[in-house]
């Protein structure tokens, strides 16, 4: 059948054990607390840094405020991410949002998001990386003015190609990829808090006097800015998708929090008074790439090094997007949400391949029709719309099953705050500035009804489904894995 409950296992996080002739496939427990730091930093740290800077800025209307925005978001992540970290000691499943609705809620909500999240929330967060990747790749080409949009696109658009034919060939060769590119946003981001303090030092503070005026006062506005500096936090969660493969799970991922998400925090904060340094709040927003700017007033000759920096940084952030991509997809096959094909390997490459080029076809779809920011704005409040869903989880879990055994517990107040939070980011812009494109996306969520009762609730699969995944399967010469119980 094309949708249908099946055990399997990930090719890509599986070892193989052979007992009694018999082939056992299983998830292996191989991620400590250093590779759990490395992969929740790893990821945050990317694209957003980058762009989101000038539009955060412009929305609140001052420095000042706009780095209480930068601090406010990484601390709205880390109480996001504790509260995660306790739904994670109670189910120790991967697959994040999704496996804690599928048990919490039921079938039919766990549907809707992966539904969401396979076709437009995970191809418009690589969208978004891909296009910042661009952004910064091809400005040197365009010193002294904005890089035309055909440009950005292309270079976005080939930028997803290469990486789907990276993580297609070959699964070490795709992290080894992510591994180098680590080190090189790093350094970008060391190289620009360095230079802030210098600046600083010289006495370059002028952007910071009277800090405060002109502070924007709506909650739409704030609300927006929100969206913005959250993109560049977004990835606090991504531990929560590999739960199964953690050593110790219930010390370890509170842990890998605690230690990951203040020091992105301070880095962001300490980046955004560089730009602020170097830059007057008007220069920065007409910065088109506010990194490439800094460079050009701090580095002189040197400026090409941040733009090399960035784009590997973005790069290899797009690539770690684009590698996980494929991950609820693949829980919500097994689950019987989503159809055969997605959750099928490569006979040879042993890679989620259709999965891989599923995400990689609507991404493009995304690129063409969409800019940085906007895509930024819809990823945002989709993402939050399911925050809240996956938190009021948790208070339900705390409330009402308080004997479920739990190895952390986070105090009460915590999730309220992130609800509320996530409450506020997904009503204010639609109270202060409605429009139509949240009614469409509302609308496109529960579009999924369409699918589930036919496919999901009452298993009704018509036959040229099964010929298509057939045809499929021998064109991408893929199959499904299975896993045997142990």
């Amino acid at each position: 059948s094309t949708m249908r409950e099946r055990k399997m296992t990930d090719p890509l996080h599986s070892s193989t054990d052979l007992s009694e002739g018999q082939e056992k496939l299983r998830l292996k427990q191989e991620v400590g607390l250093i590779s759990g730091v490395s992969l929740i930093a790893g990821t945050m740290i990317g694209s957003g840094i980058f762009m989101s800077p000038e539009w955060v800025l412009h929305h609140m209307g001052n420095p000042a405020s706009s780095l209480l925005i930068w601090a406010a978001c990484g601390l709205l992540a880390m109480f996001g991410a504790l509260s995660y970290a306790e739904l994670g000691t109670i189910i120790k499943e991967s697959g994040g949002e999704y496996i804690y609705i599928l048990r919490i809620f039921g079938s039919f909500p766990a549907f809707l998001f992966a539904y969401t999240s396979v076709i437009l929330v995970r191809p418009a967060g690589l969208a978004a990386v891909c296009l910042s990747f661009a952004e910064y790749a091809i400005a040197p080409f365009y010193p002294g003015c904005s890089s035309p949009q055909v440009a950005i696109k292309c270079t976005a658009a080939a930028c997803i190609l290469i990486l789907t034919i990276i993580n297609c060939l070959n699964v070490r060769l795709a992290t080894s990829v992510m591994n180098v590119f680590t080190a090189a946003k790093l350094l970008a981001l060391l190289v620009i808090v360095v230079g802030g303090l210098v600046l600083l030092a010289k006495g370059q503070t002028q952007s910071f006097q009277n800090g405060f005026q002109g502070t924007t006062a709506g909650i739409g506005a704030v609300g927006v800015a929100f969206y913005q500096g959250l993109w560049s936090y977004d990835g606090w969660n991504n531990l929560n998708y590999v739960t199964e493969e953690l050593k110790k799970p219930e010390v370890t991922l509170p842990r890998a929090l605690m230690i990951a998400i203040p020091l992105v925090t301070c880095l962001y904060v300490l980046v955004n008074v560089s730009y602020l340094a170097a830059m007057t709040p008007s220069e920065l927003l007409c910065s088109g790439a506010v990194a490439v700017t800094w460079g050009d007033r701090v580095l002189g000759s040197w400026a090409w090094l941040i733009s090399l920096s960035v784009a590997l940084s973005t790069f290899g952030s797009s690539n770690g997007t684009f590698f996980s991509g494929g991950r609820v997809c693949y829980i919500a096959a097994r689950e019987g949400h989503m159809p055969d094909i997605l959750s099928m390997a490569h006979v040879r490459c042993l890679t989620p391949s259709p999965a891989l080029l599923f995400t990689s076809a609507m991404s493009l779809i995304m690129i063409i029709s969409g800019s940085f920011t906007s895509i930024v704005n819809f990823f945002s409040f989709m993402a939050w719309l399911f925050y809240g869903m996956t938190i009021s989880g948790l208070l339900y879990l705390k409330i009402k099953k308080p004997e479920l055994p739990r190895s952390y517990k986070v105090p009460i107040i915590i999730p309220i705050i992130v609800l509320m939070a996530a409450v506020y980011l997904v009503l204010a812009p639609i109270i202060d500035q409605p429009q139509i494109e949240i009614l469409y996306i509302v609308m496109f969520i529960f579009s999924g009804i369409i699918f589930y009762f036919p496919l999901v609730r009452f298993k009704y699969h018509p036959r040229f489904l099964q010929r298509v995944t057939l045809h499929l399967q021998l064109l991408l010469e893929v199959a499904p894995t299975t896993r045997v119980a142990n």
